[in-house]
């Protein structure tokens, strides 16, 4: 849950915070074939592209009323992409709000896992200890990784700190 006042680049940290990602890669929102994108240095083709800058943009500008969507893309390589549906507007509140996560299930895949497929590849491996690269995996995501793991209570008090948990490399 978000008011309806946040800006789309506060939007994306509170995105990567919830997803458990470090704010490593490219990101934009997508809707009615525009791209919404923060506007990167010497990138001279951004209207070419119908791309536009969305710094001064708030999620309510895209997502007016309930049922309308938006496509949230993270990491172009590994393109996760999120159907994001504003499913209710609540009436406005006027003390001081900070965004909530309401509920979630799972570990999110890790970063560079190679997309929807990689991270299906990499959690058949971790089933397997025999596999060739099942090692290589746990060296990389460490021992305590685990798929099934989600802690609401943790989210939650992360997007309650600065820049709502999230790491400021975009």
């Amino acid at each position: 849950m978000i008011h309806s006042d946040t800006t789309l680049s506060d939007f994306h940290k509170i995105i990567q915070t919830t997803m458990g990602w470090t704010n490593t890669h490219l990101h934009q929102f997508i809707k009615d074939s525009t791209f919404y994108t923060p506007k990167m240095p010497d990138n001279f083709f951004m209207d070419d592209l119908n791309t536009k800058d969305y710094s001064k943009l708030k999620v309510s500008d895209l997502l007016k009323k309930e049922k309308d969507q938006v496509v949230y893309e993270y990491d172009f390589g590994d393109s996760w992409e999120h159907n994001i549906i504003l499913e209710k507007i609540l009436e406005e509140d006027s003390r001081k709000y900070t965004p909530i996560c309401l509920t979630g299930r799972n570990n999110c895949p890790p970063e560079d896992c190679g997309g929807v497929w990689g991270y299906y590849s990499l959690l058949e491996t971790l089933q397997d200890p025999g596999h060739e690269e099942y090692e290589n995996y746990l060296e990389w995501l460490g021992d305590d990784f685990d798929p099934k793991y989600f802690n609401k209570k943790e989210i939650n008090e992360a997007l309650q700190t600065t820049n709502f948990g999230c790491l400021d490399y975009f």
